[in-house]
C-alpha cells in the first residue's frame, strides 16, 4: 500500500494537473475568441457574449470531459484487479515468479528475496496490492475522486476563461476602448501563463522558466490564431 504522504502527493499532482489542463484551456480558448472577435467589431456587447458563451459551454465540456476520462481509470483500475486477482488464484506460480522478477529488480537477492516473496504472497490482498501498484503502476479511483477531478478542472475551466474578460469589464467603467481592452488582455494573458507554467515546474518537476515559456508560446500562438480568423473576417468594426 502506499503510504498516507504518498498518497496525498499523488493526490495533490492530480489536482494541480487537472487545474492547469482546465485553466489553461479555459484561458487560451476565450483569448483567442476575443481576439479574433474583436478583430471583427468594435462592439463590446458582441464580444461579450460571444465569450460568456464560450466560456460556460467550454467549463461544462471540461469538466464532462474530466468526468468521463476520470471514470475510464477507474473502469480500467477495478478490470486490472479482477484479472489480477483471478490470476493469483489460477496461476500462483507464474503470479509469484512475476513477483520475484519485480524485487529483483528493486536489487533484492538470495534469502532476502525469497523472504520477501514468502511474505507478500502469504497474503492474497497485499499480493494483489503489489501487482497492481509495481507491475501494472495504477493507483485507484475513488468515486469521489471522479467527481472532484469533474468540479475541479470544470471550474479552473471558468476562472481560466474568465481572466481574458477582466480587462473588458474596464471599458463602461473608464471609458477604455475595445482596443486598450484587447492589448491589455495580451500581456495579463500572457503574465498568468508563464506564471501558471513555472508554478507547475516548481510544485512538480522541470525548469521554471522554461516550463512558463513553453505554456506561454502555446498560448500566444493559439491566441495570434484566433486574432487571424478574426481579421480574415473583413468584418467592418462599426
Amino acid at each position: 500500500m502506499l503510504h498516507d504522504e504518498d498518497a496525498e502527493k499523488g493526490g495533490i499532482g492530480r489536482s494541480l494537473r487537472d487545474i492547469i489542463l482546465g485553466g489553461q484551456d479555459g484561458l487560451v480558448n476565450v483569448l483567442g475568441l476575443v481576439l479574433g472577435v474583436a478583430a471583427a467589431t468594435a462592439q463590446l456587447r458582441i464580444i461579450m457574449a460571444a465569450a460568456l458563451a464560450a466560456t460556460f459551454s467550454e467549463s461544462i465540456a471540461m469538466g464532462g470531459v474530466a468526468y468521463t476520462s476520470a471514470l475510464a481509470d477507474r473502469d480500467y483500475y477495478l478490470a486490472q484487479l479482477a484479472k489480477e486477482r483471478r490470476e493469483v488464484e489460477e496461476v500462483p506460480d507464474v503470479e509469484t515468479e512475476e513477483v520475484r522478477e519485480i524485487f529483483r529488480d528493486k536489487g533484492l537477492h538470495g534469502e532476502l528475496l525469497e523472504r520477501v516473496v514468502k511474505e507478500i504472497t502469504s497474503d492474497k490482498k497485499v499480493w494483489v496490492d503489489v501487482m497492481m501498484r509495481d507491475e501494472l503502476h495504477l493507483a485507484p479511483v475513488s468515486s469521489t475522486g471522479v467527481v472532484r477531478r469533474a468540479l475541479v478542472t470544470g471550474f479552473s475551466t471558468l476562472i481560466g476563461s474568465l481572466i481574458p474578460l477582466i480587462p473588458f469589464a474596464f471599458v463602461p467603467m473608464f471609458g477604455l476602448s475595445v482596443t486598450a481592452a484587447t492589448i491589455m488582455a495580451l500581456p495579463l494573458c500572457a503574465a498568468v501563463l508563464f506564471g501558471v507554467g513555472a508554478y507547475k515546474a516548481v510544485t512538480l518537476v522541470g525548469d521554471w522558466r522554461i516550463s512558463g515559456l513553453q505554456m506561454l508560446l502555446i498560448g500566444m500562438v493559439s491566441a495570434a490564431a484566433g486574432y487571424g480568423i478574426g481579421r480574415l473576417l473583413h468584418v467592418s468594426g462599426t
